[in-house]
């Protein structure tokens, strides 16, 4: 069993009793009703907390306690669906600013664990994630760049400050920083499936400056590929909160639920369906956790452990809502039910940054099969 440290300690009690106090599954509820899919007034409370800086370093404004806290906090966002712009902003865009070395990282990372500014990484351009695939391109000298490409599937872009764009110059990888509201910049929102914000980018000749560029070349490569591993471990973490979540609810019915005169829990086949399902939850807690620890200690197998992590939560995930859908028999599908909405964040979360299929076949490839 794995051992936390005292700040982790306390940055997961403290993510506990928090969300489950006002941000718990009923506000989800309530957010669904009234269209909400930013919560955006729970921002200044993330940044009071110190979570929207948490892998910001403090000579940025951050609080710099790392992946494996922020997995933590994670977690929790998972088990009560709570609408945040945490993963996009604090993680993807957080990671990205912090190993950039520019003037916009001065500028906007101390703005993003302030909570003064939410930032969304447009990345994909086709139906699946496939980061390598970057056909939009910045051309131009000096103050004189132009921009043009499209992205789709930009979580948290439809109310973002600022977006963290991909595109070449020439055959260099850029990452810049594009004003939603530029000139010929349009942008398309639209609400998924698990009740969230996703929005579609086209970006004709919108200018932008050098001061706009976070980072190019190997410089970017390297940038990319940290924000990936972070992004690909946190939202593992929280489908691993919402896989547990599930689960709870599943043993809990199979414990109460009564036919024939017999707790259903007592059903051998449910009983070892029950079992296998713990089993996969803890040996999936373990990797995630692996794979949290390696960025932290920049370890060499980050990208490994991370993509691993994520195909097996994406399984695994799928085993958790399935599982508590069908014990539960006819109630399972019903809206009054919670399954059915971790089932819903569960699917959303499994296509973001890469399905199972995508890092299996890196990983197969990896060691050349």
């Amino acid at each position: 069993m794995e051992l936390l440290s005292e700040d982790q300690q306390l940055i997961a009690d403290s993510a506990t009793g928090f969300l489950r106090a006002g941000h718990s599954i009923a506000a989800f509820r309530a957010l669904r009703e009234t269209g909400d899919t930013a919560n955006i007034a729970i921002l200044p409370e993330l940044a009071k907390m110190g979570w929207m800086g948490i892998v910001v370093p403090e000579e940025l404004g951050g609080i710099g306690l790392g992946y494996r806290a922020a997995g933590l906090i994670a977690e929790e966002l998972g088990r009560n669906l709570t609408v945040s712009p945490f993963v996009s902003s604090a993680i993807l865009a957080g990671t990205a600013l912090s190993t950039s070395n520019s003037q916009a990282q001065k500028i906007w990372a101390p703005k993003v664990a302030a909570g003064e500014a939410v930032l969304a990484l447009a990345l994909d351009e086709t139906a699946k994630h496939r980061p390598d695939r970057v056909v939009t391109k910045v051309t131009g000298e000096a103050d004189g760049l132009k921009l043009n490409g499209r992205k789709t599937y930009v979580v948290d872009g439809g109310f973002a400050d600022r977006l963290v764009v991909t595109a070449k110059r020439g055959d260099d990888l850029c990452l810049l920083l594009v004003d939603p509201l530029a000139a010929g910049v349009t942008l398309t929102s639209q609400v998924m499936l698990d009740s969230r914000n996703a929005a579609t980018v086209v970006l004709e000749d919108v200018a932008v400056r050098d001061a706009d560029i976070l980072a190019q070349g190997q410089a970017a490569e390297r940038a990319l590929a940290k924000t990936l591993a972070a992004g690909r471990a946190v939202a593992a973490t929280e489908q691993l909160g919402i896989a547990k979540a599930a689960a709870d609810q599943t043993y809990d019915y199979l414990r109460t639920r009564k036919q024939f005169g017999v707790h259903i829990g007592q059903l051998q086949a449910l009983q070892h369906r029950a079992a296998e399902l713990y089993c996969e939850l803890a040996q999936v807690s373990s990797l995630i956790a692996a794979a949290l620890n390696a960025l932290d200690s920049d370890s060499a197998d980050v990208e490994t452990l991370t993509r691993a992590a994520k195909a097996k939560m994406a399984r695994v995930g799928q085993q958790a809502t399935e599982e508590g859908v069908q014990m539960h028999g006819g109630i399972g599908m019903t809206d009054e039910m919670d399954l059915g909405l971790f089932m819903k964040r569960d699917r959303a979360l499994a296509e973001f940054l890469g399905d199972a299929g995508h890092h299996t076949e890196w990983l197969l490839r990896q060691r050349g099969i």
